[in-house]
């Protein structure tokens, strides 16, 4: 049964103030995920060694990697990746909008790749949103506009996945869920997962959302010893199926062409 695995890095730093790509790795490999959505990676940073927080990894998983870059400075890099051992292909990677009144903000942006799992040709978008209410508003309906989920290519089935910075109290999750399946409200746990902060985690803001054709069969944040120190943050680990035969429909029930 596949499994997806979602984790805001925190550039390799962990909560004991080292960094550290293999701790990251370590984490991850203990839950075989088929497929691994990064946040806030840096890749040729002097302020973590120069490494490729990427491709490192990736190597260590044994996973080929996607990688974009929201943030450039000269030959420095910051952004987000998929990761997988499927084959894949990147279909996407781009910018998202900021909010036009606070242009000095940390740029987001978003990937999209398409990664054979479970027999079928699985969408698998990766972003970080931004801290404040109207960049994530601007942003989120970038993503659900007819570039990214309502691109006609944006078939079933359908993942969205990544830090969102949204609570589902929040109108950005709301828009979400209006076209999406909250994969924790599918799995119907008893208690919602939080993933935020790693050490005592109160906040779910690190997302996975599906398409109709996904049926999720466990979610749970990976809570070991070792996760609470990686990152900030928890990953977030989803095993679904997909359920064939839904494949000639576009995921959004009014998809934008």
């Amino acid at each position: 049964m596949p499994r997806i695995l979602t984790y805001n890095v925190h550039r390799c730093l962990g909560t004991d103030g080292r960094i550290s790509p293999e701790r990251i790795a370590d984490v991850i490999a203990a839950y075989e995920p088929d497929v691994v959505a990064l946040q806030e990676l840096d890749v040729g940073r002097l302020r973590s060694g120069g490494i490729d927080q990427a491709q490192a990894i990736a190597q260590a998983l044994g996973m080929q990697v996607h990688f974009h870059a929201s943030l450039r400075v000269l030959e420095e890099q910051y952004g987000n990746a998929i990761l997988t051992h499927r084959p894949s292909q990147l279909v996407k990677a781009e910018a998202l909008p900021g909010w036009a009144r606070r242009p000095s903000l940390e740029p987001r942006g978003a990937l999209w790749a398409s990664v054979q799992l479970g027999g079928a040709e699985v969408q698998v978008i990766n972003t970080h949103l931004g801290l404040r209410r109207h960049e994530r508003l601007a942003q989120i309906e970038t993503l659900l506009g007819p570039h990214w989920l309502g691109h006609h290519s944006c078939r079933e089935p359908v993942i969205l996945l990544g830090d969102f910075n949204a609570t589902p109290r929040g109108r950005v999750y709301r828009r979400l869920a209006a076209q999406l399946c909250d994969a924790q409200a599918e799995a119907r746990l008893p208690k919602p997962k939080a993933t935020f902060p790693s050490r005592l985690p109160m906040l779910r803001i690190d997302h996975v959302f599906v398409s109709r054709s996904i049926r999720v069969q466990r979610i749970e944040t990976v809570r070991t010893p070792l996760a609470r120190i990686a990152s900030d943050h928890l990953p977030l680990l989803v095993e679904f199926q997909i359920v064939h035969g839904k494949g000639q429909k576009p995921s959004l029930a009014h998809a934008q062409e």
